[in-house]
């Protein structure tokens, strides 16, 4: 008897998750890109550009938890695949507020963004519930890094898309792609995402492999039961304990490194370093290449020391504390006179910062069965709290020293603090079991 072949089904879940990823990313650094010839009426100098980053930045740690309690209650299909349609609903009326008057176009603009940043919400912590579900844990690693990385290929993929856009039709052609593109996903996304069991492609073969492997096959399945984890309770809980909350504090110090590079790289191009739209495209886009090569490798590497018998902590650490040196390196580019040793330093820290930034590969570690979205959305809301300080603390600090040099060294202190906080706060890696009485 020919033994049935196994499917490889999960493959085409983190492709799917790594492609929605990029198009969210592109979605948050369009506006930057576009900001440099958007109508000189809505007068977008850092200070006021920081008010429309942190329009999406507050709305998107806002939605953090109830898109977590939506997520382990309704299923990641469901209210991810609603939130593609509403951002990409978003990305039409940023594109339609071009054709407003001047002033009334910035306020239209800040409240689309608002809501961009609320639709977005479910994104990361969907993306950690999915691979919890279908990856065992010998393989979290490289796949979490994956869908971690689309915010550094994201970069290199779009903004030489949107530079060519805004070259040839204009800032608003941006936000018509976006728009058309997500309708795309849309269609994808239903189409072939499901709960490990109920998916019509997957393998009994494959579906033992991911159970066997210590993947939680049951997250959205349709006779699981589905609690309310959307309580203050369920948060209380899990603030309680030292290591999640070494690993929030940890993600917000990444995050912010990732809002600097997202929203702030493009504007530093063109206002510090002078270049064009057109090269602002494709000079962000070898930094943001080495940061994607950097976010593999760091999973890739992690996983490798899982499996020659290291300590599930010492696999997750050693990359993340170690990527968070290399990403130190930022502060050179201060001292870098030419536009090639900046962007060597530039794309250095990128590629330190790709390979330190596991924490949703730690969320689906250590987060308690049935609580995987409320975890990941408490982890994420503590991270993005960084889209509401980044642009109110770097925008001040290039509007009073009209220079980036100082946004810099903030960038570098911010990359040690997660050094610090991995090295002396978090502890044992390890997952959390709310039934067992040694978890409290």
């Amino acid at each position: 008897m020919v033994e049935a072949r196994q499917s490889r089904v999960r493959y085409l879940i983190i492709t799917i998750l790594f492609i929605v990823s990029c198009f969210s990313f592109a979605d948050r650094s369009a506006l930057s890109q576009a900001a440099s010839v958007m109508p000189k009426g809505m007068n977008l100098n850092a200070a006021r550009m920081g008010y429309l980053l942190f329009a999406f930045g507050w709305a998107y740690a806002l939605g953090q938890l109830p898109s977590g309690g939506l997520l382990d209650r309704f299923g990641s299909k469901r209210v991810y695949g609603i939130a593609i349609i509403g951002w990409s609903i978003c990305a039409f009326l940023t594109a339609f507020a071009g054709y407003l008057a001047a002033s009334a176009a910035f306020t239209a603009i800040f409240v689309v963004r608002i809501f961009s940043g609320l639709f977005q919400s479910p994104v990361f912590p969907g993306n950690g519930r999915i691979v919890a579900a279908w990856f065992p844990t010998s393989e979290r690693g490289r796949t979490s890094a994956i869908f971690n990385s689309a915010q550094y290929f994201a970069l290199p993929i779009f903004a030489p898309i949107f530079g060519w856009l805004i070259h040839i039709a204009g800032w608003r052609s941006c936000f018509w792609f976006i728009g058309v593109l997500g309708c795309v996903l849309t269609v994808v996304w239903y189409s072939n995402i499901y709960g490990v069991k109920e998916h019509p492609r997957i393998s009994p073969a494959e579906v033992e492999t991911i159970e066997r492997g210590g993947g939680l096959v049951n997250t959205d399945s349709a006779t699981s039961a589905k609690k309310n984890t959307l309580t203050w309770a369920t948060v209380k809980k899990l603030l309680s304990y030292r290591m999640l909350v070494g690993v929030y504090i940890g993600q917000f110090c990444i995050t912010t490194l990732t809002w600097f590079f997202l929203t702030w790289f493009p504007l530093y191009l063109a206002q510090a370093r002078h270049m064009s739209v057109l090269k602002v495209g494709f000079a962000a886009a070898v930094p943001g290449l080495c940061g994607g090569i950097g976010g593999i490798l760091g999973g890739v590497i992690s996983d490798k020391l899982l499996q020659r018998g290291h300590s599930l902590s010492f696999a997750r650490k050693v990359p993340i504390m170690a990527g968070m040196g290399l990403a130190i390196c930022i502060i050179a580019c201060n001292y870098s006179s030419s536009q090639s040793l900046m962007l060597f330093f530039m794309s250095l820290s990128f590629f330190g910062k790709g390979i330190g930034a596991l924490g949703w590969t730690v969320v689906s570690d250590t987060s308690p069965k049935g609580m995987v979205g409320m975890n990941g959305a408490l982890f994420n809301l503590f991270g993005n709290l960084a889209g509401i300080t980044t642009p109110l603390i770097i925008g001040p600090i290039v509007v009073r020293t009209h220079s980036y040099n100082g946004a810099l060294v903030f960038i570098a202190c911010i990359a040690f603090c997660v050094i610090l906080s991995y090295g002396l706060i978090v502890g044992e890696i390890k997952r959390l079991d709310f039934s067992s009485p040694q978890a409290a």
